[in-house]
Protein backbone atom coordinates (compact mmCIF):
# COMPACT_ATOMS: atom_id res chain seq x y z
CA UNK A 1 0.00 0.00 0.00
CA UNK A 2 1.66 3.23 -0.83
CA UNK A 3 2.02 5.97 1.57
CA UNK A 4 -0.40 9.12 2.08
CA UNK A 5 1.58 12.30 1.84
CA UNK A 6 1.89 13.78 5.22
CA UNK A 7 -0.30 17.05 5.75
CA UNK A 8 1.46 20.26 5.02
CA UNK A 9 5.19 18.22 4.24
CA UNK A 10 6.46 20.82 2.71
CA UNK A 11 6.39 23.67 5.13
CA UNK A 12 7.20 20.45 7.77
CA UNK A 13 10.38 20.05 5.75
CA UNK A 14 11.24 23.61 5.68
CA UNK A 15 10.53 23.74 9.27
CA UNK A 16 13.51 21.39 10.17
CA UNK A 17 16.16 23.34 8.60
CA UNK A 18 18.48 22.99 11.63
CA UNK A 19 19.03 18.95 11.00
CA UNK A 20 18.07 18.75 7.26
CA UNK A 21 20.68 19.58 5.08
CA UNK A 22 19.34 18.38 1.79
CA UNK A 23 15.88 17.60 0.17
CA UNK A 24 16.85 16.14 -3.36
CA UNK A 25 13.71 15.99 -5.11
CA UNK A 26 12.57 14.91 -8.57
CA UNK A 27 14.29 18.23 -10.05
CA UNK A 28 17.83 16.48 -9.36
CA UNK A 29 17.73 14.47 -12.19
CA UNK A 30 17.17 17.15 -14.73
CA UNK A 31 20.22 18.89 -13.54
CA UNK A 32 23.57 18.64 -14.54
CA UNK A 33 26.55 17.15 -12.76
CA UNK A 34 28.08 20.44 -11.57
CA UNK A 35 24.30 21.67 -10.30
CA UNK A 36 24.18 18.24 -9.03
CA UNK A 37 26.83 18.66 -6.84
CA UNK A 38 26.69 19.68 -2.76
CA UNK A 39 29.75 18.24 -1.25
CA UNK A 40 29.16 19.49 2.28
CA UNK A 41 32.68 19.49 4.76
CA UNK A 42 31.47 17.64 7.53
CA UNK A 43 33.59 19.45 10.23
CA UNK A 44 32.04 22.99 8.64
CA UNK A 45 28.33 21.66 9.44
CA UNK A 46 28.83 19.94 12.90
CA UNK A 47 31.35 22.29 14.09
CA UNK A 48 34.13 20.14 14.88
CA UNK A 49 36.32 17.52 14.26
CA UNK A 50 34.48 14.62 15.83
CA UNK A 51 34.86 11.24 13.54
CA UNK A 52 31.63 10.33 11.38
CA UNK A 53 29.29 8.23 10.67
CA UNK A 54 26.35 7.39 8.42
CA UNK A 55 22.92 5.31 8.47
CA UNK A 56 21.35 5.07 5.06
CA UNK A 57 17.71 4.03 5.63
CA UNK A 58 17.44 5.70 8.56
CA UNK A 59 13.23 5.70 8.28
CA UNK A 60 12.09 7.35 11.54
CA UNK A 61 15.14 7.79 13.28
CA UNK A 62 15.35 5.01 15.99
CA UNK A 63 18.77 3.94 14.97
CA UNK A 64 20.22 7.09 14.37
CA UNK A 65 19.02 9.44 16.79
CA UNK A 66 19.69 6.47 20.15
CA UNK A 67 23.37 6.20 18.86
CA UNK A 68 23.54 9.92 18.78
CA UNK A 69 22.21 10.44 22.69
CA UNK A 70 24.86 7.54 23.45
CA UNK A 71 27.59 8.92 21.31
CA UNK A 72 27.82 12.51 21.78
CA UNK A 73 31.23 12.44 20.42
CA UNK A 74 30.61 11.11 17.23
CA UNK A 75 28.40 12.82 14.30
CA UNK A 76 26.15 10.88 12.24
CA UNK A 77 24.82 11.89 8.68
CA UNK A 78 21.41 9.80 8.38
CA UNK A 79 20.10 9.38 4.29
CA UNK A 80 16.62 8.22 4.04
CA UNK A 81 15.16 9.09 0.60
CA UNK A 82 11.46 9.33 0.89
CA UNK A 83 10.34 12.69 2.11
CA UNK A 84 7.15 11.30 4.03
CA UNK A 85 9.63 9.33 6.44
CA UNK A 86 12.43 11.19 7.20
CA UNK A 87 10.45 14.24 8.45
CA UNK A 88 9.36 11.99 11.54
CA UNK A 89 12.73 11.29 11.68
CA UNK A 90 13.98 15.27 11.90
CA UNK A 91 11.18 16.52 13.92
CA UNK A 92 12.31 13.89 17.00
CA UNK A 93 15.58 14.73 16.71
CA UNK A 94 14.93 18.44 16.71
CA UNK A 95 12.31 18.35 19.44
CA UNK A 96 14.52 16.04 21.46
CA UNK A 97 17.45 18.79 20.62
CA UNK A 98 19.87 16.03 19.13
CA UNK A 99 22.48 18.45 17.96
CA UNK A 100 24.93 15.47 16.57
CA UNK A 101 22.86 14.49 13.82
CA UNK A 102 22.11 15.74 10.34
CA UNK A 103 19.68 14.58 7.33
CA UNK A 104 19.89 13.96 3.79
CA UNK A 105 16.76 12.94 2.15
CA UNK A 106 18.19 11.63 -0.67
CA UNK A 107 19.17 8.35 -3.32
CA UNK A 108 22.00 6.41 -1.20
CA UNK A 109 23.12 6.51 -5.39
CA UNK A 110 23.61 9.64 -5.28
CA UNK A 111 26.12 9.80 -1.75
CA UNK A 112 29.18 11.15 -4.02
CA UNK A 113 26.91 14.24 -4.74
CA UNK A 114 27.79 15.23 -0.89
CA UNK A 115 30.86 12.97 0.17
CA UNK A 116 33.74 14.75 -1.67
CA UNK A 117 36.43 12.31 0.18
CA UNK A 118 36.30 9.84 2.66
CA UNK A 119 35.31 10.68 6.00
CA UNK A 120 32.96 8.15 7.57
CA UNK A 121 34.33 5.80 10.01
CA UNK A 122 31.30 3.38 9.74
CA UNK A 123 28.45 3.18 7.22
CA UNK A 124 24.98 0.97 8.92
CA UNK A 125 22.59 -0.92 6.91
CA UNK A 126 19.83 -1.51 9.09
CA UNK A 127 17.14 -3.94 7.43
CA UNK A 128 17.22 -2.06 4.01
CA UNK A 129 14.86 -3.17 1.44
CA UNK A 130 15.63 -7.16 0.36
CA UNK A 131 14.51 -7.20 -3.12
CA UNK A 132 14.10 -10.84 -3.23
CA UNK A 133 13.68 -11.40 -7.13
CA UNK A 134 16.84 -11.55 -9.01
CA UNK A 135 15.92 -9.22 -11.51
CA UNK A 136 15.88 -6.74 -8.49
CA UNK A 137 18.95 -7.00 -7.40
CA UNK A 138 20.51 -4.25 -8.43
CA UNK A 139 18.44 -2.10 -6.13
CA UNK A 140 20.09 -3.62 -2.77
CA UNK A 141 21.99 -1.43 -1.18
CA UNK A 142 24.63 -4.25 -0.88
CA UNK A 143 25.12 -4.80 -4.17
CA UNK A 144 28.94 -4.08 -5.72
CA UNK A 145 27.83 -0.75 -7.27
CA UNK A 146 26.54 0.51 -3.90
CA UNK A 147 30.00 -1.03 -2.30
CA UNK A 148 31.73 0.38 -4.71
CA UNK A 149 30.18 4.15 -3.03
CA UNK A 150 30.63 3.32 0.07
CA UNK A 151 34.36 2.82 -0.49
CA UNK A 152 35.09 6.27 -1.50
CA UNK A 153 33.13 7.73 1.71
CA UNK A 154 34.60 5.24 4.19
CA UNK A 155 38.25 6.01 5.91
CA UNK A 156 40.62 2.72 5.48
CA UNK A 157 39.53 0.85 7.99
CA UNK A 158 36.21 1.93 8.22
CA UNK A 159 33.18 -0.46 8.94
CA UNK A 160 29.36 -1.32 7.32
CA UNK A 161 27.66 -2.85 10.12
CA UNK A 162 24.37 -4.68 8.40
CA UNK A 163 21.73 -6.09 10.30
CA UNK A 164 18.44 -7.79 8.39
CA UNK A 165 15.81 -10.29 8.88
CA UNK A 166 15.79 -11.93 5.58
CA UNK A 167 18.21 -15.08 5.14
CA UNK A 168 18.52 -14.38 1.11
CA UNK A 169 19.65 -11.03 1.65
CA UNK A 170 22.14 -11.93 4.21
CA UNK A 171 23.56 -14.42 2.25
CA UNK A 172 23.79 -12.29 -1.01
CA UNK A 173 24.98 -9.84 1.18
CA UNK A 174 28.03 -11.76 2.51
CA UNK A 175 29.28 -12.85 -1.13
CA UNK A 176 29.05 -8.94 -2.28
CA UNK A 177 31.36 -7.57 0.66
CA UNK A 178 33.57 -10.55 0.08
CA UNK A 179 34.02 -9.87 -3.61
CA UNK A 180 34.45 -6.40 -3.10
CA UNK A 181 37.75 -7.34 -0.55
CA UNK A 182 36.40 -6.54 2.72
CA UNK A 183 36.64 -8.54 5.46
CA UNK A 184 34.06 -10.07 6.99
CA UNK A 185 33.33 -10.26 11.09
CA UNK A 186 30.98 -10.19 13.98
CA UNK A 187 28.95 -12.58 11.72
CA UNK A 188 25.74 -14.45 13.21
CA UNK A 189 22.29 -15.60 12.54
CA UNK A 190 20.98 -14.86 15.55
CA UNK A 191 21.88 -11.54 17.10
CA UNK A 192 20.19 -11.25 19.85
CA UNK A 193 20.77 -14.56 21.27
CA UNK A 194 24.63 -14.06 20.31
CA UNK A 195 27.70 -12.08 22.07
CA UNK A 196 27.38 -9.28 19.49
CA UNK A 197 23.73 -8.25 21.33
CA UNK A 198 25.59 -6.43 23.83
CA UNK A 199 24.88 -2.53 23.31
CA UNK A 200 22.70 -3.45 19.86
CA UNK A 201 20.30 -0.23 19.58
CA UNK A 202 17.34 -2.16 18.30
CA UNK A 203 15.52 0.08 15.44
CA UNK A 204 11.34 0.44 14.54
CA UNK A 205 11.96 -2.99 12.46
CA UNK A 206 13.33 -5.07 14.61
CA UNK A 207 11.48 -4.62 17.48
CA UNK A 208 8.90 -6.29 14.80
CA UNK A 209 10.86 -9.12 13.58
CA UNK A 210 12.35 -10.04 17.17
CA UNK A 211 8.65 -9.69 18.88
CA UNK A 212 7.88 -12.16 16.25
CA UNK A 213 10.56 -14.66 17.53
CA UNK A 214 12.80 -14.00 13.98
CA UNK A 215 16.25 -14.06 13.83
CA UNK A 216 17.99 -10.93 13.49
CA UNK A 217 21.30 -11.81 10.81
CA UNK A 218 24.40 -9.08 11.36
CA UNK A 219 27.70 -8.74 10.13
CA UNK A 220 30.35 -6.06 10.13
CA UNK A 221 32.35 -5.73 7.16
CA UNK A 222 35.89 -3.80 7.31
CA UNK A 223 37.48 -1.70 4.10
CA UNK A 224 40.99 -2.93 3.54
CA UNK A 225 42.90 -0.07 2.26
CA UNK A 226 43.52 -1.70 -1.31
CA UNK A 227 39.86 -2.23 -2.02
CA UNK A 228 38.15 0.51 -3.52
Amino acid sequence: MRMRKKRHLESRLESVGGSLLLVEGSGFYHKSDDERTNHFDWAEVFGNDNPVEVEIGCGKGQFVIESAKRNPNINYVAIEKISNVIITACERAEKEEVKNVRFLNCDAFNLLYYFPKPAAQAIYLNFSTPYPQKTYAGKRLTHPKYIRIYSQILLNGGVIVQKTDDRTLFEYSIESFSACGYKLSRVTLDLHNSYYSEGNIVTEYENNFASKGLPIYSLTATKMQDNM
